[in-house]
C-alpha cells in the first residue's frame, strides 16, 4: 500500500534551503513501509527540491551565491513579475526527487540531506511525500 503525506513549511528570506530530511524520514516511518521508494514533489514553480550535503551551512551559501552569479535577481528578464531568477533556479533544482528506503529507513549518504529549496520567499509552501512500498 502507497501512503502520501502532506507538509506545510514557511520559509523565512527570497532565497533559503530548508532542511526537510526529518520530515520525510517521519513520513516514512509513518507509513510502516520497510522497503520502497520515498518521493519528494514540491507543487511551486519558484521553488525547488535537491539532496546535498548537510554538514557544512556553507556549501547551501555557496550554492545560493552561484546560482545568483549565473542567475542574478536582476536580469534582462521580459516576465512581468519579476521572479524570472526564481523559475530558472527551481527548473535547475527540479521539483521531486526519490530516495530508497531499506528496513524502514532513507538511504542517504553519511552527508546527505534533502532541502526544500525557496527562490521567491518568504512564502507559505508545501511538499508532498508519496511512499511506495516494493
Amino acid at each position: 500500500m502507497d501512503h502520501i503525506m502532506h507538509f506545510s513549511i514557511q520559509t523565512s528570506k527570497p532565497q533559503q534551503f530548508i532542511n526537510i530530511t526529518g520530515k520525510v524520514a517521519e513520513a516514512v516511518k509513518n507509513s510502516n513501509v520497510r522497503d520502497g521508494i520515498a518521493v519528494i514533489f514540491v507543487p511551486h514553480t519558484t521553488a525547488g527540491v535537491t539532496i546535498n550535503e548537510k554538514a557544512d551551512p556553507d556549501v547551501v551559501r555557496d550554492m545560493i551565491t552561484a546560482l545568483d552569479k549565473t542567475y542574478p535577481v536582476h536580469g534582462d528578464y521580459q516576465h512581468f513579475e519579476g521572479n524570472s531568477h526564481a523559475h530558472i533556479k527551481a527548473s535547475l533544482m527540479g521539483s521531486s526527487c526519490t530516495v530508497i528506503i531499506a528496513d524502514g529507513k532513507l538511504q542517504l549518504g553519511t552527508w546527505q540531506a534533502i532541502y526544500f529549496c525557496e527562490f521567491d520567499g518568504p512564502r507559505n509552501r508545501e511538499f508532498h511525500v508519496k511512499i511506495i512500498s516494493g
